[in-house]
Order: structure tokens, then C-alpha cells, then sequence
């Protein structure tokens, strides 16, 4: 085979707790498969060249904390400048292509907080210098025609990590399992997820391949229905009333809607998930009231998160993470509406996930069956927590899991702030990108934070995210790439903007959810929503039958501009968002 290539060449083990200045690094060159001893542990590697399996053992007598493991390989007969495709870690991380010797990881920038690193990386440490990395799955591309696609058969079990870096004898790419410091007992032997190489020229072909491969691994929930609904959020954000929704309500027999979401702002508090005094028929009413609308009635949450005033916070303080002095409760999420820290409840304590399940039937019971599970990635943050077995996204995979039993089967869950690999075979639906606003590119507040505003909501950061990720559309689950803004007042969307992100979401075939007040919205803006209801419909049906939409431009630009499905290529403008829309010639 000509063109880039991979060898394995050694083993590497980082040992340590959940504080990367400790952690002491073990390796050994590899000469084959098998088993091989690694400092305190053994690792046995099977299978290869195209499909890696392995595992890592403890083989001392005494316990020891697993950062991570990495199978390092030797990349040779690259042409040029080598490229990386760089998939963020959860919903809102920012993604694309990455030029080595050229981009930095963005925690190399100035001034990175570190739960700013924890929200948008498996590893929350700051990269090595010059170092690149991907999360779950990377494309390596130069200037020859040969693509090398490398990722992780699956992440519920652990994070997958892809690091490219040049060194003396040229570039290598460690794939690592990311184990955040989960303790390996003597005698104890944890399987980690295979590792896939796919070869070959067409890159959208190798990301459909291993999305394909990961959701027959872990069982993806792929199969729901189109979703076409209306969601609260872009118009009244946190400030909703029930009389907004009602007002919305009473409109919805007007639009082809089957789903109907109150989003963030009907709590009293992030942690307690009753209905506040602006909703005061309380939340089994609106449901009620939704339901007999004949719509799907959704309810947003934050699950996993607590604000220090909530009522579960009281009752339960031992169910709140600790940072690593073990005495302070670990922030998850500072919110300026939600009133500054929020903190962390522990997804490895047998009690948290039991009142998770309970409030996930509560909900249920009380009428709504779409559930959006949002900032969800927080479990996944360093710090202490009662079981120090488990890895950052086993904690997340618990959580999720806990939800599932308590919505049971029928229920759709819809994930947000997710680490795309935890939560495969669990969620129905996946949003793929940031939030979108009512604008096109970041504001002034969201560019100051540097290389981290690409996951700051904005319309242009979506519309990178859903044609990035455009590929794991009905092979994971059903990709959200967020709502629609069909309004021309009361915003600051430009028309052009407003339309190329809707040709956008329905090349994508994802889900599709209005969300403005519908009494600005007028007979243009119903048979712009037909017309994206329609192309989804076709390339959702497409992806189905075994063709995903394709972002034809995926390793040539950044960011990205062209996706293809159902006959029709959306072309769109990243600067001001204008489509262009012709027949495509697959």
C-alpha cells in the first residue's frame, strides 16, 4: 500500500491519580502481539493490523491509578504537510482540520481555565506543546490520496484519545484509552474498547465505516422517527412562562410539529425539577395540556448538576463531588443566569443513581416521554468520587444509564453537552454542535475566550459541528444539529443567514425543532419549514438505506462548507451564512 501508513511501535501506561503532575510514565517497545509487561501492569494486545484489540491487567501487589494507556504508532509515507481531523469530546466542542507543525490544541492558548479544559476534553491537562488530538476518531491526510481513519470501537467503558506529535524520528499518533485515574486492583484486568484502522480514499466512506462499526459494537438506538417539534429556548431562554408556552401551544396545530420541548427556565433551581411560580399549573398539567394537543410533550434537565441552594443539595450533601483536597464540592458548570458555581453530583453513589432513575419516572409519570439530558459531560470532571474504580466516562455512562431505567424503553432521549463516545447505545438523539443563536458568528464576550470561542453558541459554530459530524446520523443515534430560526424580527440573523442554516439542517437529516415565538412567524417562514421538512425527510431516509449525508470538503477546508445528501448539495457561505443549493454528483 503507498501513502501514509501506521506501525505499531511501543506501549506507553501513564500511572497516577487525577493530578497529571504526578503521574509517572512506563513503556516498552512492542515486537509483536501478546502480552507485555508495562511497570505495574501488564497489557496484551491481540488482533491487528486493521482491527487492535486489547487490555491492561494489574500485575503488582498493591493497587494502581490508571491515567491512561496508549498503543504509540510510527506514521511513515506522508507527502507534505500532515493533517489531523480533530473531533471535539462532547456536544459543543469544536472541531475540524488541524495542520501539524502549524495549529496548537486550544489549551495551549493564553489564560485556559481548567474547567473551561474539563468541559471540552477527555484529559483535562493541558496539551504537550505542539502536541494535536482528537477525540474518539481522527482522518490523517496529506497531500497523497490515501486517508488513514483511526478510532475507538466504541467509549462507554473509557474515553479515546487520539495525540499526533512530531518527534526526532517523525510523526507518531498515540491512541489512547483514558482512564482519569480509575484505581486497577492487583489481579484485576479491564478490556478496552478495539482500536480501528480503515485505509482508503474516500474520507466520508471511512467516518460512515466506523460509525457503522462502533453502533453494531455498542448497540446504537438509531431507529426512531424523524423529529420534527418546537423547543422554547432561542426566543424566551431562561425568562419562559407557562403562559408562553400555552400562547405557542395554542398555535402548534397551524405546524407540522409531533414534538413539543420546555426547555431551561420553568425550575426554581438547577437540582430540584418541579415546576417554579411562573408555571403555575405545575408540570403534569402542561403535559397534560401538550398531550392533548396531540404533540410529544419534552422537558429539558440538567441531571447531573446542583446548584449549593437547590433541595437535593440539602437533603443529600454526600451526594455532591469533592475536588481532590476531598473537602470542597467540585463546580461543574458556572452559569451567570443560573447564579454562578454549579456542582457535580456523584454518578458513581448507588443513592444519586437511584434518584436519578426515580426523577426520570417522576417525569415520565408525569406525562413527559422526551426527555433533553443537557450538561451532561460533568461526572466526566476530575475530582473525588465514592467509587474510584470507575473512569470519567463510566461516571457519565452510569448517569445516563440511571435515566434510561427510570424513562424506560420508549422514551426519547435526547443528549447534550454529551462525550459523544459515552453514551452510544443509550441516547435516541445526539446534538452534534454548540448551541445555535439568534446571530451568525460569535459575539465579542465569545471571542474573547480565545481558541475555545469555535464551541461558544453560534449559528456558524453549528453549522461547522453538523457538517463535521454529519457522518454519525442515524449510525450512533439521530444527530441534532439544534434548533431552527425561522423569525425575521427579534433577532439577528441575517435572511441569508437564517435560510443557509436551514438548508443546512435539512441536508443533515437531523432533527428538526422551531424555536421562536410562532406568532412573529408568517407564510414564508411555513414554507421555508416544508421545504426543510421535506429534504430531511429524504436524506434521513437516505441515511437510513446506508448513505449518510457527506461533507464533501471535510479535509480540504476550514472551516468546512459543502454537505451532500439526497440528491442536493448545500453549499454554504461561512463568513455570512448564504446557501447555495444545486443537484449533487455522487
Amino acid at each position: 500500500m503507498s501513502g501514509l501508513e501506521l506501525h505499531l511501535d511501543r506501549v506507553e501506561v501513564w500511572v497516577g491519580g487525577n493530578d497529571a503532575a504526578a503521574a509517572t510514565r512506563h513503556w516498552t517497545a512492542v515486537r509483536g502481539t501478546g502480552a507485555h509487561q508495562v511497570g505495574p501492569v501488564e497489557v496484551s494486545i491481540g488482533g491487528g493490523p486493521d482491527r487492535w484489540t486489547w487490555s491492561v491487567a494489574g500485575r503488582s501487589d498493591q493497587p494502581v491509578r490508571l491515567r491512561g494507556v496508549r498503543l504509540v504508532m510510527r506514521v511513515t509515507g506522508g507527502r507534505g504537510p500532515l493533517r489531523l481531523l480533530r473531533n471535539g469530546y462532547q456536544s459543543w466542542s469544536p472541531s475540524g482540520v488541524a495542520t501539524l507543525g502549524v495549529d496548537r490544541d486550544p489549551s495551549n492558548g493564553p489564560r485556559v481555565p481548567r474547567l473551561v479544559r474539563a468541559t471540552h476534553h477527555a484529559d483535562e491537562e493541558v496539551a504537550d506543546p505542539g502536541e494535536l488530538r482528537s477525540e474518539c476518531v481522527t482522518i490523517l491526510a496529506d497531500d497523497g490520496p490515501q486517508r488513514v481513519l483511526v478510532g475507538f470501537e466504541g467509549g462507554a467503558s473509557h474515553d479515546g484519545t487520539l495525540r499526533l506529535a512530531a518527534t526526532d524520528h517523525g510523526p507518531e499518533l498515540a491512541a489512547e484509552a483514558y482512564l482519569g485515574g480509575a484505581r486497577l486492583d492487583p489481579g484485576t484486568t479491564r478490556s478496552l474498547h478495539p482500536l480501528l484502522l480503515l485505509h482508503g480514499e474516500d474520507h466520508a466512506a471511512l467516518l460512515d465505516g466506523w460509525a457503522a462499526a462502533v453502533g453494531r459494537a455498542e448497540r446504537a438506538r438509531a431507529a426512531s422517527p424523524y423529529q420534527v417539534g418546537w423547543c422554547s429556548w432561542y426566543h424566551y431562554f431562561g425568562a419562559v412562562t407557562e403562559a408562553d408556552i400555552r400562547a405557542n401551544l395554542a398555535r402548534a396545530a397551524e405546524w407540522p410539529f409531533e414534538v413539543f420541548q420546555v426547555d431551561d427556565g420553568f425550575q426554581p433551581t438547577i437540582g430540584d425539577w418541579r415546576a417554579n411560580e411562573r408555571f403555575p399549573s405545575g408540570l403534569e398539567r402542561l403535559a397534560a395540556a401538550i398531550d392533548r394537543e396531540g404533540l410529544r410533550p419534552g422537558v429539558w434537565l440538567a441531571p447531573f448538576l446542583a446548584r449549593p441552594d437547590a433541595q437535593v443539595v440539602a437533603d443529600h450533601p454526600g451526594w455532591v463531588a469533592r475536588y481532590r483536597d476531598g473537602e470542597r464540592p467540585l463546580v461543574g458548570m458556572w452559569h451567570p443566569v443560573w447564579g454562578g458555581d454549579t456542582w457535580v453530583l456523584d454518578t458513581t453513589n448507588p443513592e444519586v443513581l437511584d434518584h436519578l432513575e426515580r426523577l426520570a419516572a417522576d417525569l415520565v409519570g408525569a406525562g413527559f416521554t422526551y426527555l433533553k439530558l443537557d450538561f451532561t459531560y460533568a461526572p466526566s470532571v476530575d475530582g473525588i468520587y465514592v467509587d474510584p474504580t470507575r473512569t470519567p466516562a463510566e461516571r457519565v455512562r452510569a448517569g445516563y444509564d440511571a435515566v434510561r431505567r427510570g424513562a424506560g424503553d420508549d422514551t426519547f432521549l435526547l443528549g447534550c453537552g454529551a462525550p459523544l463516545g459515552a453514551v452510544v447505545g443509550v441516547v435516541d438523539g445526539m446534538r452534534i454542535g454548540p448551541d445555535v443563536a439568534p446571530s451568525w458568528p460569535v459575539d465579542a464576550a465569545a471571542a474573547a475566550r480565545g481558541d475555545y470561542a469555535a464551541g461558544e453558541p453560534a449559528t456558524a459554530n453549528a453549522h461547522r459541528e453538523t457538517l463535521v459530524r454529519s457522518a454519525l446520523h442515524r449510525r450512533l443515534w439521530l444527530n441534532d444539529p439544534d434548533c431552527l430560526m425561522l423569525r425575521r424580527t427579534a433577532t439577528g440573523l441575517s435572511r441569508d443567514a437564517l435560510e443557509g442554516w436551514a438548508w443546512t439542517v435539512a441536508a443533515s437529516g437531523g432533527m428538526a425543532l422551531v424555536s421562536d415565538d410562532l406568532s412573529l412567524l408568517d407564510g414564508d417562514a411555513r414554507r421555508l419549514l416544508d421545504a426543510v421538512v421535506a429534504l430531511g425527510r429524504a436524506a434521513d431516509a437516505e441515511a437510513v438505506s446506508g448513505s449518510a449525508p457527506r461533507c464533501t470538503d471535510l479535509l480540504e477546508a476550514c472551516p468546512p462548507t459543502t454537505l451532500e445528501a439526497a440528491g442536493r448539495c448545500v453549499q454554504v457561505d461561512p463568513v455570512t451564512g448564504r446557501a447555495e443549493s444545486a443537484s449533487a454528483a455522487r
